[in-house]
């Protein structure tokens, strides 16, 4: 998730020529690479209960349609997998994020043009053309497949970690492709995933990144991306299994530390999707949201869990871990560890998650 720059800039403190920010000096790579990591970090604060996780594997289920979800780092990477993906993702939600393939393998790319606006960043023409050529190829699925597909994006007035053109072009990349898309940026909200169950008081940007703003985005989101009125979020305890499976079994070479994948992943499975069709919603966090930072915060706080209960649908939260070139955890949507393929479909991260999302018959 993209928060805090230069160890603050991805925290929103500060920034921009005229903002206050003394850029980072290009000259240091690991500096330029810890400031994207788009800092998460910090405390876990009071959550809603979440079951407490239960050592297993993933099983097949009957999934009748599949989603994705993200916020910052995890909302590029959501981006990426609808794309390389389209066939089997039927449409996604994302908070603060930019077009597909916006870093183009830079980090300074994606500091200055894909965070930031200081750089040039190639157009949402542009994306579209590389992704067609990249469909041609058979590197993504085909484009024809995201004509009409739900998109529903978000944006807080007071982000200031990703600027608001940065998201306007992942908007004007979607309605381009024909994607029917519902973009929200009426919140004042921080750089956030934004729930009720959020802690982080709605226009600031701070640990653990899940801020209140008095909606319910989570309808709003599910409700496009369904294409009908979702049933309330459940007020009483889940009554669904969170289920640990280890990831290593789903990422290529056997190895998820290698990809900066944590050893666990987790799938909260509703009692009523044993026995007849749920939909899948696979929900990334951001930077340092993963579970060996900040435990079940994210999970607790989404209010994916609740919807789940009441709407007939298993949440799959993928994790991601720190390493060397990603000390904070973060998605990769700027081709850390030497991954070219990142934002295709033999991108170690999105082969990975796939395999995830087959194994439970998505």
């Amino acid at each position: 998730m993209a928060h805090g720059r230069s160890h603050g800039r991805f925290h929103g403190k500060s920034r921009g020529k005229s903002r206050g920010k003394t850029p980072l000096t290009l000259a240091a790579p690991l500096a330029l690479t810890c400031a994207l990591a788009l800092a998460l970090g910090g405390t876990t604060g009071a959550a809603a209960a979440v079951p407490t996780p239960t050592p297993g594997e993933l099983r097949p289920y009957d999934i009748e349609s599949t989603y994705v979800s993200g916020v910052s780092s995890g909302g590029y990477l959501a981006d990426q997998l609808h794309i390389a993906h389209s066939a089997v993702f039927k449409g996604a939600g994302i908070f603060s994020a930019g077009a597909y393939d916006c870093a183009q393998g830079s980090v300074n790319t994606a500091l200055y043009a894909c965070m930031d606006t200081y750089m040039p960043r190639r157009t949402p023409a542009q994306l579209e053309q590389l992704t067609r050529e990249r469909a041609a190829a058979g590197r993504v699925d085909p484009v024809a497949n995201l004509s009409g597909d739900p998109v529903w994006l978000y944006h807080g007035g007071n982000d200031r970690t990703v600027d608001r053109p940065v998201n306007d072009d992942l908007a004007a990349y979607h309605r381009d492709f024909g994607a029917n898309v519902s973009y929200d940026t009426s919140s004042p909200a921080g750089h956030a995933w934004v729930s009720p169950l959020g802690k982080v008081p709605c226009a600031t940007t701070a640990s653990p990144y899940v801020n209140t703003c008095g909606t319910d985005p989570e309808r709003s989101m599910l409700t496009h991306l369904f294409g009908a009125p979702v049933n309330p979020a459940t007020t009483a305890p889940l009554d669904g299994t969170l289920v640990r499976f280890d990831q290593n079994r789903h990422v290529p070479g056997g190895n998820a530390a290698a990809v900066s994948m944590g050893k666990d992943g987790f799938a909260y499975v509703p009692d009523a999707c044993a026995g007849g069709a749920c939909r899948l919603m696979v929900a990334l966090h951001g930077c340092q949201q993963t579970y060996g930072q900040i435990g079940d915060t994210f999970m607790s706080q989404a209010q994916l869990n609740e919807y789940a209960d009441t709407n007939r649908m298993i949440v799959l939260y993928p994790q991601a871990t720190t390493s060397l070139d990603n000390p904070r955890g973060c998605w990769n949507w700027w081709g850390y560890g030497g991954d070219t393929n990142y934002a295709q479909k033999n991108g170690k991260q999105i082969t990975a998650i796939m395999n995830m999302v087959r194994q439970l018959g998505g």
